[in-house]
C-alpha cells in the first residue's frame, strides 16, 4: 500500500492511516490534532458531532503512540492502533455523555462502555467524540435529533440519511476516517448510500448489543462506516465476537474479516477475482418507481461486477412490499417496551413540576421525547394491546418468517443479492417532515434484509440527480460477511467511486 506524500491526512482511510502510523510517517498525536482542528472549523455547518472530547482523545493518542513505539502495531490485531474515529451517540460511554439524540437523556453519563466501544478502545482506536443521530435511532433523515439536524456534506440543503446520519456525514466530510453506526431497518446502509461512503450491517448477533441503547431489540445491530470495504473489514474484525452479557450474541469465535476479504475465490484470476460468483437481482428491487438516476448508477455498478467475473441471475423476493408494514408493527412494538424505562426515576430528564408519580411519568415523557418517538411508542402500545396483539403483532411475526424464507429460496440460485439501497438519492431537508409515511417508504429495499437478520452493505457506485451519491446494496446469507467484503473490495479495486469526495472538502 503506497501513500503519496501529498495526500492530506484527512483524505486517508483506516488501512492507509494504520500503515502510515506503523511506518512512522506521522504520529497518532499529529493525526488526532489534525482531525480535531477540522472538526472545530467544519462541524458547525455540518452538525455531525454532539460531543467532542479533545482531552481524552489526545490522551488516547499518546497511549497509542507508546504502543506503536513498543512494536505492537506489527502484531496481530495492531492494524487499528492510533486510528481516530467517533461513535454514534447510541453507544454508552463512561467518559462522555450519551443522549441517543434525545432530550430525555440530556447529560446522562454511563458507568460503563458499550462492548463495541470497549473492543475498539482495546484495539487502540482514538475516539474523538459522539455523533449525532435520530432520536433513539428512529428516522431516515437525521431530522429527528433533539439537538440539531445533520447536513449532507455533498449538499447542505439535503439530508444525510438516518438514523446514523452523523456517523455518515462525518466520514464523508473527511472529519474522520471511520465511525460506528447501528442498523435497525437500514440505518447504516441508507446514510452510507446518501453520503457516498461504505457501510456494513453484519448478521444479527455478530456484534454485541450490550451498551447499545435499544430501539427494537430483535433488529438492532452495530456496524462500521468508513471509506472502503477494507476499512470496514478491519473495524468489523475488532468490533465483533461473542459477548456473554448479550443474550442475542452469536457464540462464534472471533473472525478476521480482513483476511476473509483478501482470500481468493476458487478459480478466480487477477482479471476476474469474482469468477463463479452468482449475484441475484430481485425483480422487486427494480420497480418502475425506482428513479432513473439511481437505476443507472446501480446498473453501472452491476456491469463492473460482471467484468470482474460475476454472473447476474434473476431472482424474486415476492414479499418485499410487505416488509414496510411488518417492520412498522414489530419495531414500534419493541420500542414501546424498551423505552418504558425512561420515566424520570433512575436516570435522564425528570420534569421539574409534578403532582404525583403518575404525573411525573407523563410530564417527563411529554417533555423528553420527540414527536417521532411518541408516534412509534403509541403505535407499538396499540399493536401490543389486548384484542390487537393477534391481529397485528402476531401476524407481522408470521410474515417476518415468510420474508426470511423468501431469501433462503433466492439463495438457492445465487450467492449474493444486489440492488439499490434506496429508491432515490438524498432528499431535501423538510420534504418528509410532515409526511412520515413517505419517509417510511424510502426503506423499502433495506427492510427485508433487516427483518431476516441478514448481513448487508452499501457500496458507492456513482452519482445521481444533483450530483448526489448512489449506493449499491449487497446482501449475503447468514455469516457471509467475508463474501460481501470480498465482493465490495474487488469492485473498489477496479473503480474509484468510493474515493469521490464532496466539493470543497
Amino acid at each position: 500500500m503506497s501513500i503519496s506524500n501529498n495526500t492530506p491526512l484527512h483524505d486517508l482511510g483506516v488501512a492507509e492511516l494504520g500503515q502510515g502510523l506503523r511506518d512512522k510517517r506521522f504520529s497518532s498525536i499529529e493525526l488526532t490534532q489534525h482531525l480535531l482542528q477540522r472538526v472545530q472549523t467544519s462541524d458547525s455547518q455540518l452538525g455531525a458531532f454532539l460531543h467532542v472530547d479533545a482531552e481524552h482523545a489526545l490522551a488516547r493518542a499518546r497511549a497509542a503512540d507508546a504502543r506503536l513505539a513498543a512494536g505492537e502495531g506489527a502484531q496481530a490485531g495492531g492494524a487499528l492502533i492510533g486510528v481516530p474515529l467517533a461513535h454514534k451517540d447510541i453507544f454508552v460511554t463512561a467518559d462522555m455523555p450519551t443522549t441517543a439524540g434525545s432530550k430525555i437523556l440530556a447529560g446522562y453519563r454511563s458507568p460503563f462502555d458499550a462492548t463495541v466501544v470497549a473492543r475498539l478502545n482495546a484495539a487502540g482506536t482514538v475516539s474523538l467524540g459522539k455523533l449525532n443521530c435520530d432520536e433513539f435511532a428512529m428516522g431516515s433523515a437525521n431530522e429527528n435529533s433533539a439537538y440539531q439536524p445533520v447536513a449532507n456534506p455533498w449538499d447542505a440543503s439535503r439530508v444525510p440519511g438516518g438514523s446514523s446520519g452523523g456517523s455518515a456525514a462525518a466520514v464523508a466530510a473527511r472529519l474522520l476516517p471511520a465511525s460506528t453506526g447501528t442498523d435497525t431497518g437500514g440505518s447504516i446502509r441508507q446514510p452510507a448510500s446518501f453520503t457516498g461512503i461504505t457501510g456494513i450491517k453484519p448478521t444479527y448477533g455478530i456484534c454485541s448489543r450490550y451498551g447499545m441503547i435499544a430501539f427494537a431489540s430483535s433488529l438492532d445491530q452495530a456496524g462500521p462506516m468508513a471509506r472502503s470495504a477494507e476499512d470496514c473489514a478491519l473495524l468489523l474484525s475488532a468490533m465483533s465476537g461473542f459477548d456473554e452479557r448479550d443474550a442475542t450474541s452469536v457464540q462464534q469465535a472471533p473472525q478476521d474479516f480482513h483476511a476473509q476479504m483478501l482470500s481468493a475465490r476458487e478459480g478466480a484470476t487477477a482479471a476476474q477475482p469474482l469468477k463463479g460468483l452468482r449475484i441475484g437481482l430481485p425483480r422487486e428491487f427494480f420497480p418502475a418507481a425506482l428513479s432513473a438516476d439511481v437505476n443507472s448508477a446501480v446498473r453501472a455498478g452491476l456491469a463492473e461486477l460482471e467484468k470482474l467475473g460475476a454472473t447476474l441471475v434473476d431472482v424474486s423476493l415476492p414479499r418485499t412490499e410487505l416488509a414496510i408494514p411488518v417492520y412498522y408493527i414489530i419495531a414500534p412494538a419493541e420500542a414501546s417496551s424498551n423505552l418504558s424505562r425512561f420515566d424520570g426515576v433512575k436516570f435522564g430528564h425528570r420534569a421539574a413540576q409534578f403532582d404525583d408519580l403518575l404525573d411525573m411519568y407523563k410530564k417527563t415523557r411529554a417533555e423528553g421525547f420527540g414527536a417521532e418517538v411518541k408516534r412509534r411508542i403509541m403505535i407499538g402500545s396499540y399493536v401490543l394491546s389486548h384484542g390487537y396483539y393477534d391481529a397485528y403483532y402476531l401476524q407481522a411475526q408470521k410474515l417476518r418468517r415468510m420474508i426470511a424464507d423468501d431469501f433462503q429460496q433466492a439463495f438457492q440460485h445465487c450467492d449474493l443479492i444486489a440492488g439499490p439501497v434506496a429508491p432515490t438519492v438524498a432528499w431535501k431537508h423538510g420534504e418528509g417532515k410532515d409526511d412520515p409515511v413517505k419517509a417510511y417508504l424510502a426503506d423499502i429495499f433495506t427492510l427485508p434484509g433487516s427483518l431476516a437478520g441478514l448481513p448487508g452493505m452499501s457500496v458507492p457506485v456513482g452519482l445521481g440527480e444533483g450530483g448526489m451519491p448512489v449506493g449499491l446494496q449487497l446482501l449475503g446469507n447468514y455469516f457471509k460477511e467475508g463474501q460481501l467484503l470480498h465482493t465490495a473490495h474487488a469492485l473498489q479495486q477496479a473503480t474509484d467511486w468510493h474515493r469521490a469526495a464532496p466539493a470543497g472538502i
